[in-house]
């Protein structure tokens, strides 16, 4: 969603220089376009840094979702008897330790 929304803008940008250059007087038209290319790598800049904003807080997201099921499993071996006997507190603290 938000990548198209980001597309769009830089798009938009990119495009702006069709309707300022016709109405630019030829001395004029270099000034344009250099300030009009400052404006569309700022733009995609702005739009790199959030989207490596968005990716990092959903590689957090995955990465607890990750050990927390991993945790759920070794709690349900616990349970069952298919490990050896350590408790499930244990086995968070083991995880907490070793985790990352």
């Amino acid at each position: 969603l938000h990548m198209e929304s980001w597309r769009a803008e830089v798009i938009e940008e990119i495009n702006r220089i069709n309707q300022v250059l016709p109405d630019s007087q030829r001395r004029d038209k270099t000034d344009e376009i250099m300030q009009w290319m400052d404006s569309v790598m700022d733009k995609m800049d702005h739009c790199k840094a959030l989207h490596c904003r968005y990716v990092k807080e959903a590689i957090t997201l995955l990465e607890l979702a990750l050990w927390k099921a991993k945790l759920g499993e070794k709690d349900e071996n616990c349970a069952e008897g298919r490990t050896a006997k350590v408790g499930a507190g244990s086995v968070r603290k083991e995880k907490r330790i070793t985790c990352g």
